[in-house]
């Protein structure tokens, strides 16, 4: 199964943030017990690259990096094992690194011009954010007009509220959500409500 078609089968990436490398492990085994297995490791902390070496050594966890905005991040993220590289917006140079890496790049997109230039670098996938403050369903389902074939990851005031509704369109993928993995209780070590979160966002996708 390619790494398009696992996200795919999850619905529901969950977008990490990391402190403190010591709860990589907690958190992973968090998501597994609360059967959503893969994650976006954001590049917004010191401890990210290490963080993603212990999750994804692991074995039984799809480990991508996100906020990548450097090619020496995708090494970064590809050398701690990242099976993806996600970005806010779109970098030819991010994009090209990871696809000579051998990863698969999610670069951001949420006008026609940037979902144009995506399809130029020869992707089909886009991660719409912030999707909240970007249009929302409105404007995906208004690009996936006449982008038919281009799938979208909307990430960015997504919650349990909303998701749903997200996941009903077609032309969306999956999403990127914090929700089930807030950093207060990461923070506070609080992994069983974690993996509660989890449970109850997969449940959701059904």
């Amino acid at each position: 199964m390619t790494i398009q078609d696992q996200i795919a089968a999850h619905r529901i990436v969950p977008v990490v943030v990391l402190d403190d490398a010591k709860d990589a492990a907690p958190l992973a085994q968090a998501l597994v017990d609360g059967g959503l297995p893969v994650a976006e490791v954001t590049f917004r902390t010191a401890a990210a690259a290490e963080s993603i070496k212990i999750m994804a050594e692991r074995g039984d966890i799809l480990v991508g990096a996100g906020t990548v905005l450097t090619p020496a991040q995708v090494d970064a993220a590809v050398e701690a094992g990242a099976k993806y590289i996600v970005s806010p917006g779109t970098s030819t140079a991010v994009v090209k690194r990871a696809q000579e890496r051998g990863v698969l790049p999610l670069p951001g997109a949420v006008t026609a011009t940037e979902v144009m230039n995506v399809l130029e670098l020869g992707l089909d996938i886009v991660k719409f954010f912030p999707a909240g403050t970007s249009g929302g369903l409105p404007a995906i389902k208004a690009l996936a007009a006449p982008f038919g074939g281009v799938k979208f990851i909307p990430t960015g005031g997504i919650s349990a509220s909303n998701l749903q509704e997200y996941l009903s369109v077609p032309a969306i993928l999956a999403v990127g959500g914090s929700w089930m993995v807030p950093k207060s209780l990461v923070n506070e070590g609080k992994f069983d409500q974690i993996a509660e979160l989890c449970r109850e966002a997969v449940a959701l996708t059904k």
